[in-house]
């Protein structure tokens, strides 16, 4: 039987924590794959030196291949579009399509870029017998032009799952240092978050915390991006992955506000009631009754 294609719900719940992992080193792919992340992005960029770009290809190939089918959910982050090498990092996945759940579209700064990308994927699709559009899309936002032009980049195209943000090559060319309470990117950080909802995506995917040894600021940077709206967090090590993993999660306070909030007002909808207040004093129309249920399905 062929694999079934994921819902969108269903892949974007597996991008909690994301963890990169050079595609030139195979025997790190399962690691990462064991290591307890809901996702992995198999990198063919920026981890991989131009010398070693057709061998990463096949070690990616060769390693998804091997990987259980029960694990994580499987992105491979190709090369720029505008670099000329994306042709050839989609096409040497075409015989483990029906292994990758996305592709990660780095330097995404126009919509055009997107949509070039899942040209590349239908026609690997069509020619691995893949069912049409199955592989999808995640953006990787990482420029001042990308960052503005976010909503065109977010409804470029069906195959869009959500949008990333990359905080090193924006930095860069803004000439500010990337901190962990992340002021200096922060309106960057809320405009890639709303013109996700304004595609009517699901909520994006930060950044990583490029200091390895500072589990604090790791811990801070997650908090501040899941407080402006972010689903979950690229991690470039396994340590970092209880951390993101622990902050993205829903607290127990929370969840215990959820089913309060989901108890009464489905026994206030079933009495044809749309509005009600809480014996606490909390306002509850249909808003908040739908931020409770997204709250008890995080939680699952």
């Amino acid at each position: 039987m062929p694999p079934t294609t994921p819902s969108t719900a269903e892949l974007t719940r597996r991008l909690r924590t994301v963890l990169f992992v050079p595609g030139d080193r195979p025997d790190r792919i399962p690691k990462a794959a064991a290591s307890g992340s809901t996702a992995i992005a198999i990198d063919l960029e920026d981890a991989v030196a131009e010398s070693r770009k057709e061998e990463a290809r096949q070690h990616t190939v060769d390693a998804i291949t091997a990987l259980p089918t029960d694990g994580p959910l499987v992105a491979v982050r190709v090369n720029a579009p505008d670099t000329g090498l994306a042709d050839g990092d989609v096409a040497a996945l075409a015989d483990v399509l029906h292994r990758v759940d996305a592709v990660i579209v780095p330097m995404s700064s126009a919509p055009e870029q997107v949509r070039h990308v899942s040209g590349l994927l239908a026609d690997a699709e069509e020619r691995a017998g893949v069912a049409p559009g199955r592989v999808r899309l995640i953006p990787l936002v990482e420029t001042a032009r990308g960052i503005l032009d976010a909503r065109e980049v977010a409804a470029a195209d069906p195959r869009v799952l959500t949008m990333s943000f990359g905080p090193a090559d924006l930095s860069h060319e803004l000439g500010v240092v990337p901190t962990a309470e992340g002021g200096e990117l922060a309106v960057a950080r809320s405009l890639l978050v709303l013109a996700a909802a304004a595609a009517n995506l699901p909520r994006p995917i930060d950044g990583p915390h490029l200091d390895l040894d500072d589990e604090a600021g790791l811990r801070v940077s997650a908090r501040r991006a899941r407080a402006l709206g972010f689903a979950g967090k690229q991690v470039i090590h396994p340590r970092q992955i209880p951390v993101v993993a622990d902050v993205f999660a829903p607290t127990a306070d929370e969840v215990a506000w959820a089913r309060r909030v989901d108890e009464a007002f489905g026994a206030a909808e079933r009495t044809g009631v749309s509005s009600i207040r809480l014996e606490d004093g909390t306002f509850v129309d249909y808003p908040i009754a739908a931020r409770a249920r997204a709250i008890l399905a995080e939680a699952r």
